[in-house]
């Protein structure tokens, strides 16, 4: 655990760290480096008890949940994925938004398939959610883990279908695939290790207070199950 007087902020590198950044300006915190230039995995900030871990996106709820990092920012897809036990998620920072949906091929008749009871096979990283998606439709599915390129499982016949984030949509039709379901819409919260916040309650307050005003969100003090 951080020693009292630092508070450390575990973000991955991308759309998250970029978003966050002009939450941590309302707070009155400029990290110091970039982290696209600068090869340091720990980046001061302009005040010396503030400073940045980066980590990968789906490390991001262990770092704090173990503390190796007082807070977080991370999807709520990577909180259902791998779990948020023993963390407080007192904002949804409601940035780097997007969905998780289903992909098919332009060319395959998904509802159909779907309608026939017909089982498919489905390629995603979000298992756990592409799991209950299907079960509450009785839908049968065969899923298949991938980490990367999951547009390629449905055109090299590896999938019927894909479960991914979808943004803008634009990589699904440059790759001839189209978007057939909205699972749930996605944004990025703010999570709190649960010793940090007794131990270091008055700077993370303070930081929680700005980002809910930078963010425009409610607040609140859940504890995830």
């Amino acid at each position: 655990m951080n020693t009292p007087a630092t508070l450390t902020l575990a973000l991955s590198k991308g759309r998250i760290f970029d978003e966050t950044l002009p939450l941590l300006r309302a707070a009155g915190i400029e990290v110091l480096e970039d982290p696209e230039t600068s090869r340091k995995l720990i980046l001061a900030t302009s005040q010396p008890g503030v400073r940045v871990v980066l980590v990968r996106a789906t490390d991001v709820p262990t770092y704090v949940q173990y503390g190796g990092a007082d807070l977080g920012v991370t999807g709520l897809d990577t909180l259902i994925e791998h779990g948020s036990q023993g963390l407080y998620q007192p904002l949804d920072l409601n940035i780097a938004r997007c969905r998780v949906s289903v992909a098919v091929r332009a060319d395959f008749d998904y509802a159909s398939a779907v309608r026939q009871g017909s089982r498919l096979r489905v390629a995603t990283k979000y298992v756990a959610i592409a799991r209950e998606f299907f079960a509450a439709k009785g839908v049968h599915v065969d899923l298949i883990k991938l980490y990367g390129s999951m547009e390629l499982a449905p055109l090299t016949g590896l999938a019927d279908a894909i479960v991914d984030l979808v943004s803008t949509g634009n990589t699904l039709r440059a790759n001839d695939l189209v978007e057939v379901e909205r699972i749930m819409d996605i944004s990025s919260r703010l999570v709190v290790n649960q010793a940090s916040f007794k131990l270091k309650q008055a700077p993370i307050r303070r930081l929680i207070e700005a980002f809910a005003q930078a963010a425009g969100a409610p607040q609140g003090e859940s504890a995830a199950s």
